[in-house]
């Protein structure tokens, strides 16, 4: 019987144990996309056809992200992320690069979908 616990107690720390790595972002990075999404959803309609300053949800997920995305593993995640989302939004592009500025924070790359996100 405590054989059977031994390894019922192993097998439970390897499932956990596998669950922990499968769920760690690639190169290191904390940040995902689908959080970058989400931080940057209440944007959309400004980046498409926007004037004048993005509207207070827009800077509110805008700083959330640059918060969250402040080492450069994060930074190149979030950089990837959007650069890819912008090829299908098609934002206007004046307005996505001054997005950051308008928003106060500076994310450290530009949102475009031409950027390179390696540096």
């Amino acid at each position: 019987m405590k054989g059977s616990s031994n390894v019922s107690l192993m097998l439970l720390v390897i499932t956990i144990l596998s669950l922990l790595i499968l769920n760690i972002p690639p190169s290191g990075a904390a940040i995902t996309c689908s959080t970058v999404i989400k931080d940057v959803a209440p944007c959309v309609s400004y980046l498409r056809s926007g004037s004048g300053m993005p509207p207070s949800a827009c800077c509110t997920g805008a700083k959330a992200l640059a918060a969250a995305a402040s080492a450069t593993a994060d930074k190149q995640t979030a950089c990837g992320c959007l650069k890819s989302a912008s090829k299908s939004l098609n934002p206007n592009p004046g307005l996505a690069k001054s997005l950051p500025g308008n928003c106060g924070i500076n994310l450290g790359f530009t949102i475009s979908p031409t950027v390179d996100c390696t540096k």
